[in-house]
């Protein structure tokens, strides 16, 4: 009896000699998250498609974690302000809702930008494919009549494109697209921002545009845009009819806008798993599958992993285009 107290004694004194060590581990590998309101910081004013896709997830990511969730618009920069603030604060508790301007600022921009891959990937929320469309005055009604348009206009002087701004996606999308169909060296005409993009090729002063499917569907199934072909791996449910570039014979041209959830550098993975969950949590409350879909949109959701392959994927192939047509945010 003697003998096993004296060990029962031997071994809590061990154990109380170990707790003040092994405290701090036990609570880095346990964080309690969220402790206060989640911030969603989003680079974007109110009402656009990064904006949108916050909005979407805020009441359900709430609901599972039981802490308020909250949009903050830190627009500017392409997104740089926002990106650049969640990297400076490196607070868990402000997270960053990017679209996939975060993989092409960095080729882009003058002065440098927040590497994406530095950010935690948390999951995916939304994908949007791209569609070429032209005005209905155009004599294109298929990708083989397109090319011979833009091959005989620039040989008249040139053919020139809409973007929704020097150095974003639409901008970038329509040069990898002339790149993979081997199309002669096109015109940039940069507008700020989508809305007055479309405008001006619904009213006829530039040829063709190629922006995201949500933006442009409404004017497709108004009969004011005719669409060419979609930029993603399969058509879209919302254009049947419309082929893929692949179906096109275009090697290599699979692109989507898509708007991701991330974290902090080093973010806990016990961290990324709680948001994780209630990202998908909130992609699976009733409406919001509808209203992401409705345009045309795909649901995101999944792993983090989703995320961040397309994140990788997407940062080589737009520092390739951006290099290559030696392209500047303007």
């Amino acid at each position: 009896m003697t003998s096993i107290s004296r060990r029962s004694a031997l071994a809590a004194a061990a154990a109380s000699a170990a707790t003040p060590w092994l405290a701090p581990f036990a609570a880095q590998a346990q964080p309690a998250w969220p402790t206060k309101p989640v911030s969603l910081l989003v680079g974007y004013p109110p009402g656009g498609l990064t904006d949108a896709g916050a909005r979407f997830i805020t009441n359900g990511m709430a609901a599972a974690l039981n802490q308020p969730v909250v949009v903050e618009n830190k627009p500017g920069a392409s997104g740089n302000l926002a990106s650049a603030e969640v990297l400076r604060l490196a607070d868990d508790h402000k997270l960053l809702v990017a679209n996939t301007s975060l993989t092409i600022n960095p080729h882009t921009f003058a002065t440098p930008s927040p590497n994406p891959l530095e950010f935690t990937p948390i999951g995916m929320i939304l994908e949007s494919q791209l569609v070429l469309c032209v005005n209905p005055a155009a004599p294109a009604r298929n990708f083989a009549e397109f090319r011979a348009w833009v091959e005989k206009e620039s040989q008249a002087g040139g053919f020139n494109y809409a973007s929704a701004g020097s150095g974003g996606n639409t901008h970038l999308a329509m040069e990898l697209l002339r790149e993979r169909a081997g199309l002669p060296v096109m015109n940039q005409v940069p507008y700020k921002g989508s809305a007055p993009a479309i405008q001006d090729l619904v009213g006829g002063q530039v040829p063709c545009l190629v922006d995201a499917a949500s933006l442009l569907i409404p004017f497709i199934t108004s009969g004011k845009l005719r669409p060419i072909l979609v930029t993603g791996r399969s058509r879209l449910p919302a254009l049947p009819d419309v082929p893929t570039g692949t179906e096109l014979g275009l090697k290599d041209f699979d692109v989507t806008v898509f708007v991701g959830l991330w974290g902090k550098p080093r973010l806990a993975p016990e961290i990324v798993r709680t948001a994780n969950a209630a990202l998908n949590a909130a992609m699976a409350a009733p409406g919001v599958s509808s209203a992401i879909t409705k345009n045309g949109d795909l649901v995101g959701g999944g792993t983090p992993e989703r995320l961040a392959s397309l994140t990788r994927d997407n940062y080589k192939i737009w520092g390739e285009i951006a290099k290559k047509n030696n392209i500047r945010a303007g």
